[in-house]
C-alpha cells in the first residue's frame, strides 16, 4: 500500500471513529448498522485492511459501549452483533484476547444475568462464549472461573426460548470438552438442571449429559434419582432422552442402582392406586395427583423391556431383583392402561425366556388370565376385570431364591 493511501485510509478511519465518539445513540445505532452490512463475514486480515490496521480500535468503542450500556439494553442486539464479527473473524486471536483482557467474559455473563435483557441479545451472549470457549483450554477455564457454568445454568433453565436454550446447552458441553479441570463442574450441573420444569430445557440437558457424561467417565450417584424422576413427564421426547441415558448408565457404576430403582417405580405406594370412582370429585383429585407418578410407572416398565431384551445378564439381574413380581402387580394398575400395557409387554420377555418364571407367572395369574396373557400381552389390559386385578395386585411372587437355586445345581 502506498504512502497516499495509508494516509487517505488513516484519514478516513480517524473521521470514522471521531463520528463516533461524537456521536449519540441514534449516530451509533446508523454506524453499527453500516459496519454489520458491509462487514459481517471477514475475516481478520479484512477486517484490518477496512479499518487501516486498527480494526482494535473500533473493537475497544463498541466494548466499552457495550460496558457503559448492557443494563439498559441500548442498541445491545447490534453491539453483541457487531462484536461477532470480530470474534468469529478467521484469525480472530487477537481480537478475542483484547475482548478478554477489558472484561469481555464477565460482561456477556452479567447480560445474561439481567432479567430485563431479551431472549436473542441472551443467545447472542451464549454464541459468543460458544466463541471464546472454543479458542482453547485457557479461556474455557476462565469463563469457568468466572461463575459461568452457574451463568450459564441458570440461563437454560429459565428461559423461554428455544434458541436461547440450545445455545446455553452448547456452550455447556464446549466448557466440558478439552477442560478437565472443570468438567466435573460442568457435569454436576447438568445434573441439577435435570430438575428444571421446560420440556425442551430437559431434552436439551439431557442429549448434553449423554456426551457429558463420556467424557468425565466416572458417573455421580446422584443422577438417578432426578434422571428417573423425568420419567414423570408427559413428553415422549424426554422419555426417548432419558431411556437412551439409562442404556448407555448401564456401562458405569451406577448401573445396579438404575436397575433396582427402575423396579422400584413399578410399585408406586400404596396409595397411589386407587379404585375406580370416578364421579366422585375427591377420587378424580387423586387420579390427577397420581397420574405422573403412573407415567412414570409406565415408562419404567417400558425401559426395563428394552434393557432386558438387550441383555440376558441384565435380564437374570432383574430378576433377582424382584422384577416380576412388580411387574405383576403394575399390570393391575386399573387406574393406566399404558402401565398395564407395557408391564404386560415386559413380562411377556420374562416368560417367554426363563421357564421357572413362566411357572410362577401361570400360578399367580390362574389358568384362564394366563391363556389371555399368553395369546396377546399387548392387549390383555383391555380385558383384565377388578377381581384379576386384585389379583395381580396381591400377587406374592418370590422368583429370585428358586433362580439361584438352579444357578447353583447348573
Amino acid at each position: 500500500m502506498s504512502s497516499s493511501v495509508e494516509q487517505t485510509a488513516g484519514r478516513r478511519l480517524m473521521t470514522f471513529l471521531r463520528e463516533w465518539d461524537r456521536g449519540g445513540e441514534r449516530v451509533r445505532r446508523r454506524m453499527l448498522l453500516s459496519f454489520l452490512s458491509k462487514n459481517s463475514g471477514k475475516t481478520s486480515p479484512e477486517l484490518e485492511l477496512e479499518f487501516a490496521q486498527a480494526a482494535s480500535l473500533f473493537l475497544s468503542r463498541i466494548t466499552a459501549w457495550i460496558r457503559l450500556t448492557y443494563m439498559f439494553g441500548t442498541c445491545l442486539d447490534l453491539q453483541l452483533k457487531a462484536l461477532g464479527v470480530f470474534l468469529s473473524a478467521t484469525s480472530n486471536h487477537r481480537y478475542v484476547m483484547e475482548f478478554l483482557e477489558v472484561g469481555g467474559v464477565l460482561t456477556l455473563l452479567e447480560i445474561l444475568g439481567q432479567k430485563q435483557t431479551k431472549e436473542p441479545d441472551k443467545a447472542q451472549a451464549l454464541h459468543l462464549l460458544n466463541i471464546i470457549s472454543n479458542t482453547g483450554r485457557k479461556n474455557k477455564e476462565l469463563i469457568c472461573e468466572s461463575y459461568g457454568v452457574r451463568a450459564v445454568a441458570e440461563c437454560l433453565a429459565q428461559s423461554g426460548s428455544e434458541v436461547t436454550q440450545r445455545a446455553a446447552s452448547t456452550l455447556l458441553e464446549s466448557l466440558a470438552q478439552g477442560n478437565p479441570s472443570y468438567q466435573q463442574q460442568v457435569y454436576k450441573g447438568l445434573i441439577a438442571l435435570l430438575a428444571c420444569s421446560c420440556p425442551k430445557a430437559q431434552q436439551l440437558v439431557l442429549q448434553t449429559l449423554r456426551t457429558v457424561q463420556s467424557i468425565v467417565k466416572t458417573t455421580h450417584p446422584a443422577i438417578v434419582e432426578p434422571l428417573l424422576n423425568l420419567l414423570r413427564s408427559f413428553h415422549l421426547e424426554v422419555h426417548y432422552e432419558v431411556i437412551e441415558l439409562i442404556v448407555e448408565l448401564q456401562q458405569t457404576e451406577i448401573r445396579t442402582a438404575v436397575l433396582r430403582a427402575l423396579v422400584t417405580l413399578l410399585k408406586p405406594a400404596r396409595e397411589g392406586v386407587q379404585k375406580h370412582k370416578i364421579l366422585q370429585d375427591p377420587e378424580m383429585k387423586k387420579m390427577t395427583d397420581s397420574l405422573p407418578l403412573f407415567v412414570q410407572q409406565a415408562a419404567a416398565a417400558k425401559a426395563l423391556r428394552m434393557l432386558a431384551e438387550g441383555s440376558q445378564e441384565t435380564s437374570e439381574e432383574l430378576i433377582h431383583l424382584g422384577v416380576v413380581h412388580n411387574l405383576l402387580y403394575a399390570m393391575g394398575n386399573q387406574e393406566h392402561a399404558d402401565t398395564q400395557k407395557q408391564a404386560s409387554l415386559a413380562l411377556e420377555h420374562f416368560v417367554r425366556s426363563y421357564p421357572v418364571v413362566e411357572e410362577h407367572v401361570r400360578t399367580a395369574m390362574g389358568p384362564s388370565l394366563f391363556s389371555s396373557f399368553m395369546h396377546n400381552a399387548e392387549l390383555l389390559y383391555m380385558s383384565v376385570d377388578e377381581v384379576q386385578a386384585d389379583i395381580l395386585l396381591s400377587n406374592r411372587v418370590n422368583i429370585s431364591r428358586e433362580l439361584e437355586e438352579q444357578n447353583a445345581e447348573s
